[in-house]
């Protein structure tokens, strides 16, 4: 098929949602408490990853988060990180900043300068799902999930 006549990317909001619903919940696990500002929790996967969630801002209805991962000995380019918004009123959570690049669109005409995918927007927020089901999955259940 020629670029010319390629399908259009058309972004489904239904599988959006659910994905940002499903992060929510997940989310709320990995959180002891998502209304303290400036609070960090880190923990461990498998002893040999450390993951660690900052509150940045607590908002009536919102709160936003980092995600990121801390293991010593791995370059930065290659240590997850992103922003989150987690949506009360909805509950649900999206991915608003990644990697230091913040402004993700639901779609982007492709090819563009930034080489975004046309489903940028799905993609990153598929990829916090599985982050977080593995961390979920995976995490060390002592007492390694510790307020700094």
């Amino acid at each position: 098929m020629s670029l010319l006549h390629k399908k259009r990317y058309v972004p489904n909001v239904r599988t959006l949602h659910a994905m940002c619903d499903s992060n929510y919940v997940r989310l709320l696990k990995l959180l002891p408490d998502c209304d303290t500002e400036n609070m960090q929790y880190e923990f461990g996967v498998r002893d040999v990853l450390r993951y660690k969630i900052e509150i940045i801002e607590c908002a009536r209805y919102t709160t936003t988060v980092k995600m990121s991962q801390v293991s010593a000995g791995l370059p930065d380019f290659v240590k997850p990180n992103m922003h989150i918004r987690l949506y009360h009123d909805a509950k649900m959570a999206e991915v608003i900043q990644v990697q230091n690049v913040g402004q993700i669109k639901a779609k982007y005409e492709y090819p563009n300068a930034q080489m975004h995918q046309p489903n940028e927007k799905e993609a990153i927020n598929l990829f916090l799902a599985e982050w977080l089901a593995f961390c979920l999955a995976n995490r060390n259940l002592a007492p390694e999930l510790e307020s700094m």
